[in-house]
């Protein structure tokens, strides 16, 4: 395994990250299995893995934590916060009410004293992002924390994250976690150059785009039974991206790859990439996402992929990202009725 630095802050991960979001009722329910997993990503020199406390409501990070007992200085260990974790409205979000509370929860979660990056799991618009970074500051001074970062939050938000920090003498976020697929390039361009012009770490989130890219998803079949189709029933339909997979299958069959060993190809080629989160739910998905690690795709390859899905698009929806208050409320978006004329 070739090791990378995450962003500036001089700490070496895995080109492939594990993601433990499958892990536990939410996906995988059986811990052996899981933990099985972890210790064969650890053996194969995977040494980050990411989780978050909302990830089966925090058994995700159980699992985690009992993997780990024993091999706990070797990993890179990521958690993230946000998320609702019950019916109260301030277990949620990005305050410092909140996020004091949510590592110390992950903390025990997980049996150890200390997080390795923890990261905000999505932007909060109605919290001050200097309070988030300020509170984040003290977990670091604390030893509880040793780097922060990011998680699908907009340009414009890593940006303004980034001068605040420099401007109040806060820790700033080192790392941030989009999403990044062949059939999802839109980070490629801002997000992307953003994280190099400030020395951040990206760790690309649904390489495979929900699933999609497995070749399971096709056009003019039945689509699986699966979670994912249920929860993301638009995305996983949509005409636009499964008229990509049909051209992308091809192409893989003609380099004589797996269409998921090419899609993973395709984002480690991106310099900009430090790591690829890899989400198995069993043993099996773990085994065929390892064996693309040696995948190296040729220009011609990246040329052809960028025919089909031209550099910075996206192609259809992608329901589980972070769409900004103006887009989810109509109201935001359109004046009263007595104002929307111009004369």
């Amino acid at each position: 395994m070739q090791y990378r630095t995450l962003g500036k802050t001089g700490i070496k991960v895995s080109p492939y990250c594990l993601g433990a979001m499958m892990f536990g009722a939410a996906g995988n329910p059986d811990h052996d299995e899981g933990i099985r997993i972890i210790h064969k990503a650890l053996d194969a020199g995977i040494n980050f893995i990411d989780t978050a406390d909302a990830y089966s409501r925090g058994e995700s990070e159980e699992i985690v934590g009992k993997a780990l007992k024993g091999r706990r200085d070797n990993v890179v260990l990521a958690t993230k916060a946000h998320l609702p974790m019950g019916d109260d409205p301030n277990q949620q979000g990005n305050s410092r009410r909140w996020l004091m509370r949510a590592v110390e929860d992950s903390l025990r979660r997980l049996q150890t004293d200390h997080i390795d990056l923890f990261q905000i799991h999505r932007p909060a618009p109605d919290t001050d992002i200097e309070e988030t970074l300020s509170a984040l500051t003290d977990l670091m001074r604390a030893g509880k924390v040793r780097a922060i970062g990011s998680s699908t939050f907009p340009v414009s938000e890593i940006i303004e994250a980034q001068w605040i920090a420099e401007r109040r003498g806060l820790a700033r976020f080192r790392t941030e976690q989009p999403p990044y697929s062949i059939l999802n390039r839109g980070i490629e361009r801002e997000v992307l150059p953003a994280c190099e012009r400030y020395g951040m770490g990206a760790m690309i989130w649904s390489p495979l785009a929900m699933g999609m890219l497995t070749g399971r998803y096709r056009k003019g079949e039945p689509q699986p039974d699966s979670g994912r189709a249920r929860r993301f029933p638009k995305q996983m339909s949509d005409e636009r991206r499964l008229d990509a997979v049909e051209q992308l299958i091809p192409l893989a069959q003609e380099a004589g790859l797996p269409l998921a060993h090419m899609a993973l190809g395709f984002v480690m080629a991106h310099p900009g990439v430090t790591s690829a989160i890899i989400g198995p739910r069993k043993m099996e998905h773990f085994d065929d996402l390892l064996a693309a690690s040696e995948v190296r795709l040729t220009d011609e390859i990246l040329d052809q992929i960028d025919a089909i899905v031209p550099p910075g698009t996206d192609i259809g929806p992608l329901e589980a990202n972070y769409n900004p208050p103006a887009i989810l409320k109509a109201a935001l978006r359109r004046r009263s009725m007595a104002d929307r004329a111009a004369a």
